[in-house]
């Protein structure tokens, strides 16, 4: 069951293109931004791939290259999603993330799934949206 809202962060992104596999695209995407995660102040910092699917769709991973950074201390974060492009030129990913921290402001984090919206606009701003999967 979808829970509380947890967090929100906004991030600007950069999009490199990866080698093809086979006729369908690959694309490296850095984010950089904040916002605020369980109550925090924070500061993200990922890399994630995204690959088109022969349907069109896109599936993306960031294994383990996420780093939310608060004033007491670090999280890392793995995520998985899947998603699309828009119309305007921007791509929207729904998908699930999973954290781990030591910073006593993010602990909540730990042992929870994490349901997320990732929407990116056609300028590369894009809105991380986070809640609890109870």
């Amino acid at each position: 069951m979808l829970g509380d809202q947890i967090g929100s962060i906004e991030c600007a992104t950069v999009n490199k293109t990866l080698t093809a596999e086979g006729a369908l695209p690959k694309f490296e995407v850095s984010a950089t931004g904040g916002g605020q995660l369980c109550g925090a102040d924070v500061t993200s910092i990922a890399t994630y791939m995204a690959q088109m699917r022969s349907d069109g769709s896109l599936y993306g991973e960031c294994p383990n290259a996420g780093v939310v950074m608060a004033a007491d201390g670090v999280a890392t974060f793995r995520a998985t999603g899947v998603g699309s492009f828009t119309e305007d030129g921007g791509s929207k990913f729904r998908g699930v993330a999973y954290f781990e921290t030591s910073a006593p402001s993010l602990s909540s984090l730990n042992g929870m799934c994490v349901v997320y919206h990732w929407d990116v606009d056609a300028s590369g701003v894009a809105t991380w949206k986070l809640w609890e999967w109870t």
